[in-house]
């Protein structure tokens, strides 16, 4: 039993020292949730979807380190986040701004919605067109299936 539990000890060490974080030191509490909201409100620029509070690429730590020497100079959120994006684009903005270019982005859900509504609408009108005496189905046909139900019926 205990070759097996120091078998897993050593297989599992790797992965706890993989997991140690950096440690970001900060006078007041304040500063350091600053910093906890900017790194977790801007995006890796190579990871696709993964902010750079939680990306282990060079890159993303390097952005933190730009986040902390810049608040540690005194930077206001909006100074930090304009750095960002002038060095790496609007792509590490989680919520880019509006503008000419993002207005189809910002529209696409309210696009989306309005045609579902349209499309619902649509279904109940035409839904309540329809007459519910009139039938799909022929005399030709109403008799035909009549007919099979009976000699159904008869056979069991």
């Amino acid at each position: 039993m205990g070759r097996i539990l120091f078998a897993v000890w050593v297989l599992l060490l790797p992965l706890a020292a993989s997991a140690t974080s950096e440690v970001y030191p900060f006078d007041t509490a304040a500063d350091q949730e600053r910093f906890r909201t900017l790194i977790s409100e801007l995006r890796c620029p190579k990871c696709q979807n993964q902010n750079i509070a939680d990306s282990n690429a060079p890159i993303a730590k390097d952005m933190r380190d730009e986040v902390y020497r810049m608040l540690r100079q005194g930077a206001t959120n909006q100074q930090v986040t304009d750095a960002l994006v002038g060095r790496f684009g609007e792509f590490v903005l989680y919520k880019p701004g509006f503008d000419e270019r993002t207005a189809l982005l910002w529209a696409t859900p309210l696009i989306a919605v309005l045609g579902g509504v349209l499309v619902v609408i649509g279904i109940v009108i035409r839904g309540r067109r329809r007459d519910p005496s009139e039938s799909s189905l022929s005399d030709a046909e109403r008799r035909r299936a009549e007919q099979l139900l009976e000699d159904r019926d008869d056979g069991a």
